[in-house]
């Protein structure tokens, strides 16, 4: 099997590459390839994932190339998680919510749109590529937006076999597992436990969980309860919990409380991409350590717990056709009855020798479905204007969104969003 990564210099990969490694006796990996726009960083971190397989004595081969061409020529499977404008971009999309008095956040509202119009051309180039140099792969995509990526995958490249992929579910799943490990004295592992999840990526609500196959629900959904009244500052109202009767996303504490959010951001500097800028810079001297050949703790200050989980065990279950459930983003194909099929959801699927395929799940809540619904709108807005550089959707999209700015303010942020990023946006100025 050889394994494309795009965007390898990401402080993840070596976490991606410890993910293989785990499974080698399940995943058949020749070659990984790690391809990265950053030489610096390419060989860094290609450096470090190559002292990993060597401290394994994996028979596994690390390729670091520039040419995405040559990374993706032959690939089983294709993993993209880049960043187009690297972490500054990042900074940049944050203090423009800032500069606006709204939410500035890397993947939610105005800050999500920024880097989705970055994103997207690159990402359907990618697909492009991918079609004429390994058209049988599957395609992993953990580029946020996830799930707005995704619907410009399924729309703008329909032929390429594809899921978008995020580590927030999972991060729950295993959460509830400890407490009930806690609990019962016993070490759960992540098959033991199922959770049920459903709506747009980082806008999703959890309404059921089975362990063993038991249905534990209401002492999940209890407990969480139960856990908020005890916080000083919890993250959403108990009251307000129990009257949903599901569990939100961690993400859309940035929906229903909003103001404190955007209050909060008086206190930066740090933002979060500046807090992530220093964590990255001490990692990659760390990594740069010709003597540094296991994973520093300090990675998980960075984020993206269980990121190589949710990869390596999501391309075991697809290469070695076990059918298995995972949540994943894909368009549903009506699998959400009275939702429209074309949507890209995040949900329940069956991943196999097949791909990744949505199965039936329950709808949410119309009080759930409403906010999804305006978010989903401002996506496929976005999404219009990132493949033609228009200008007029670009506006529509930031009035459908719910952390939106006033009719009378859209228009000049829409011109500081685009001159920010004009070196990335080169479409909007044709």
């Amino acid at each position: 099997m050889k394994i494309a990564v795009i965007g390898a210099g990401s402080t993840y990969t070596p976490e991606l590459i410890n993910g293989f490694l785990e499974r080698v006796d399940r995943l058949p990996v020749e070659e990984i390839c790690l391809m990265d726009i950053d030489p610096a960083r390419l060989q860094v971190v290609g450096g470090f994932a190559q002292r990993l397989v060597n401290r394994a004595g994996a028979p596994i081969r690390i390729v670091l190339s520039e040419d995405r061409h040559l990374a993706l020529a032959g690939a089983d499977v294709v993993i993209t998680q880049l960043r187009v404008g690297q972490m500054a971009a990042r900074r940049e999309d944050e203090y423009l919510g800032r500069r606006h008095g709204l939410v500035g956040q890397e993947t939610t509202g105005i800050g999500g749109m920024s880097k989705a119009l970055r994103t997207i051309p690159v990402i359907l180039e990618i697909c492009d590529q991918i079609q004429q140099v390994a058209p049988g792969a599957l395609l992993l995509n953990f580029t946020n937006p996830s799930g707005l990526i995704m619907e410009a995958i399924q729309r703008y490249a329909p032929k390429i076999k594809a899921a978008g992929v995020c580590n927030s579910a999972f991060t729950t799943r295993m959460k509830i597992l400890q407490q009930f490990s806690e609990r019962d004295g016993v070490m759960y592992a992540a098959e033991d436990g199922e959770l049920l999840t459903l709506g747009l990526n980082h806008l999703t609500w959890h309404s059921g969980f089975r362990l063993k196959g038991e249905d534990v629900w209401d002492e999940v959904f209890n407990g969480y309860v139960q856990q908020l009244r005890a916080m000083p500052d919890p993250p959403f109202h108990p009251d307000f919990i129990e009257k949903q009767g599901v569990i939100p996303n961690d993400y859309l504490e940035y929906y229903f409380q909003a103001a404190k959010k955007v209050a909060l951001q008086k206190n930066w500097p740090p933002s979060r991409a500046e807090e992530v800028m220093a964590v990255e810079k001490d990692l990659l001297a760390q990594y740069a350590d010709p003597a540094c050949d296991t994973i520093p703790a300090g990675l998980m200050q960075r984020g993206g717990a269980y990121y190589s989980s949710v990869a390596a065990s999501m391309i075991d279950a697809y290469w070695n056709d076990l059918g298995e459930t995972h949540i994943a983003n894909v368009t549903h194909n009506g699998q959400v009855k009275g939702w429209e099929k074309e949507w890209v959801l995040e949900m329940p699927c069956r991943v196999d020798r097949s791909g990744v395929q949505p199965l039936p799940t329950q709808p949410l809540p119309l009080y759930n479905y409403a906010l999804l619904e305006q978010v989903k709108q401002y996506e496929l807005l976005t999404v219009e204007a990132a493949v033609h550089g228009d200008r007029a959707a670009a506006f529509r999209a930031l009035l459908a969104h719910p952390l939106g700015p006033d009719e009378d303010q859209a228009g000049v942020l829409l011109e500081d969003m685009l001159s920010t990023h004009r070196r990335y946006l080169p479409r909007f100025f044709l």
